[in-house]
């Protein structure tokens, strides 16, 4: 995800997450492949630690995608313990995180039908 306004629909328009390290937004639209957008903002340091927190988190999602919905806007948000968490504890806080958005995913859609 490379544009403003997929963020924007993300942030804006969807469920959201939180962990200490980590908050995700989804939000599910057409039926397009899945897109996931990183924020690492200066507070969880600098270049260097956040380029370090972006690549282990684009690196993690990569083997999490197949389990995103078709049309799926994801943003991946680091919090500042995201720098300091060793690479399990990332991955662990990101599949808590995922679980909860999809199992709440699933029964707001169990509820349309």
């Amino acid at each position: 995800m490379r544009r403003g306004k997929e963020f924007e629909a993300a942030i804006k328009r969807g469920k959201r997450v939180g962990r200490p390290a980590v908050v995700i937004h989804l939000t599910v639209s057409g039926d397009e492949t899945p897109l996931i957008g990183f924020v690492v903002s200066r507070a969880v340091g600098g270049a260097v630690v956040r380029n370090k927190v972006k690549r282990r988190l684009r690196h993690l999602m990569r083997d999490r995608l197949d389990r995103l919905p078709r049309g799926s806007l994801l943003v991946v948000r680091a919090n500042p313990p995201a720098a300091s968490a060793r690479y399990e504890q990332l991955a662990a806080e990101l599949d808590l995180a995922l679980d909860r958005l999809l199992r709440r995913r699933e029964s707001s859609m169990d509820g349309q039908r």
